[in-house]
């Protein structure tokens, strides 16, 4: 048998488009690519109906029966699979976020006792400086912050501070790929927060400053997914821009901005790139409140996809909660986004729609649910509930 051993990120990309010869096994981890997708989420024939008790209104009381009736499923579906993986990461914050939220601790108790006690507050260190695994930080400095036990951090710490005295390579950026702007800059920004030291806010302006170089278009203002799709075209000619590629980026920003101390020299030149973008992803909305896997092709596509769209919309309500999007002109695309959301679950509590681990658009089924797509769903529930009660 013929064995092809990929990096994780790009491994994992070729899942929503395996053409590759049946005699030809892919690794993810370590992990046979079939088995990393076990782990984060799954599809099914039968997945039962649509739930009928949820609602799109920007309600607090509906917005926070929704956010735990899909945070329970998810928990029950998945708390024996936890994992350290990238894919687990924003389903953690998501689930203290929905602590956060609905006041019920049992979020995020799940995470400090089923992931933090259980993997010792430590991180995957066996490909440093990979930003995928030092994802997982954010959730154990949130957790931090909570009940300040130095152990809860410390492992985090300890590899963040490599990143110090990290030197680039003039071959490959650190951040070469687009979701790493989603996996490694918060974590790096809330570290600084924590410590009151500013070396981990310019590490990170200097990587983030590189991967946007190679990777940001600035006449179509979306990054593309890595160097490789530079030159990739839809089927109508349009530039290849990814949808989740770049709700990672846009969502990275925000959780980068929430920590980032308003008189940092660097923080406006992210405000604007916040605001360009967030300007650039609100236009290409659909009628049904949400964005497809290619974003400048989207008829070309045939589901809704909740994971990108998730992301975008977290992104966009925390700006406008922060002043930093008008609130006239973003609120219309909130709402509409929530209400699409709200029509991919399922009655027992299953987020739908949400593309498979990949690195590009393609297909999938409506009944497909992954971990990270539930994450976001749940950060932007957390925001949407701070606009809820900004509009009382």
């Amino acid at each position: 048998m013929k064995i092809r051993v990929f990096p994780p990120s790009v491994a994992i990309g070729l899942l929503a488009c395996v053409v590759s010869a049946p005699a030809t096994t892919v690794f993810v981890q370590g992990r046979p690519l079939s088995e990393a997708q076990k782990l984060a989420g799954d599809s099914t024939p039968n997945p039962g109906p649509l739930a009928t008790d949820v609602s799109g209104k920007i309600k607090s009381k509906d917005i926070r029966y929704a956010m735990k009736k899909v945070a329970d499923w998810q928990i029950q579906h998945s708390e024996a699979k936890f994992d350290q993986d990238w894919t687990y990461a924003p389903l953690y914050v998501g689930l203290i976020a929905t602590s956060t939220t609905t006041g019920d601790a049992k979020y995020s108790d799940t995470v400090v006792h089923s992931v933090g006690e259980k993997f010792e507050w430590k991180l995957l260190d066996k490909r440093f400086p990979h930003a995928d695994d030092q994802a997982l930080g954010q959730a154990y400095e949130e957790l931090y912050l909570q009940k300040k036990d130095p152990v809860r951090i410390a492992d985090t710490k300890a590899i963040l501070d490599r990143m110090l005295t990290l030197k680039d390579s003039p071959d490959k950026d650190v951040w070469w790929w687009c979701d790493a702007l989603f996996m490694a800059p918060p974590a790096l920004a809330k570290l600084s927060a924590i410590t009151g030291d500013r070396q981990y806010l310019d590490v990170l302006d200097r990587e983030w400053d590189l991967t946007t170089a190679h990777l940001y278009d600035p006449a179509e203002r979306l990054y593309f997914r890595d160097k490789s799709f530079l030159d990739r075209k839809e089927a109508n000619g349009a530039k290849l821009f990814w949808g989740r590629g770049n709700g990672w980026v846009l969502a990275g920003l925000a959780r980068t901005l929430a920590v980032m101390p308003k008189d940092y020299p660097a923080r406006e030149k992210y405000v604007k790139l916040f605001r360009d973008m967030s300007d650039r992803v609100a236009g290409l909305q659909q009628s049904d409140g949400l964005w497809h896997t290619g974003l400048l092709d989207q008829s070309a596509y045939k589901l809704p996809e909740i994971s990108g769209s998730a992301f975008f919309t977290y992104a966009m309500t925390w700006g406008v909660n922060n002043g930093i999007l008008d609130r006239k002109k973003y609120v219309p695309v909130i709402e509409r986004a929530w209400a699409g959301m709200q029509k991919h679950i399922y009655a027992d509590g299953r987020l739908g729609s949400i593309q498979p681990i990949g690195a590009a658009p393609g297909a999938f089924d409506e009944s497909t649910s992954y971990v990270y797509g539930v994450g976001a769903y749940l950060l932007a529930g957390s925001e949407i509930d701070k606009l809820a009660g900004k509009k009382k």
